[in-house]
């Protein structure tokens, strides 16, 4: 018997930020906004303590943490191509995330 998704658990958020030596960061948040500032403070992952400041570039929302680390796990698998084409292809999602625009909610299959 398999559990049903807990909605209390829901939305998380991929996400891919530039680093000040303009590698890649990909990491999971249940609160995006806290999770950035908490990397600009020096305290948000061991690998962007030393690289700040970082920029958010990519983002993807999904239903639960569950999904979220599988698709961290699935963009840390790519190359940097890859993950830069992924970043050209959400730039208005990104603006508007950044702008204070409407959070959109995960799509129910």
């Amino acid at each position: 018997m398999t559990a049903s998704p807990n909605p209390a658990d829901g939305p998380w958020t991929t996400y891919i930020v530039r680093c000040a030596d303009d590698t890649l960061y990909t990491g999971i948040a249940k609160d995006l906004h806290a999770r950035l500032k908490a990397h600009n403070r020096g305290k948000g992952a061991k690998y962007t303590a030393q690289r700040r400041p970082v920029h958010l570039c990519y983002l993807e929302y999904a239903p639960d943490r569950s999904a979220a680390s599988k698709r961290e796990h699935a963009i840390k698998q790519m190359t940097r191509a890859e993950k830069m084409r992924l970043i050209h292809s959400a730039q208005p999602a990104v603006h508007m995330f950044m702008h204070g625009a409407e959070t959109p909610q995960p799509q129910e299959d």
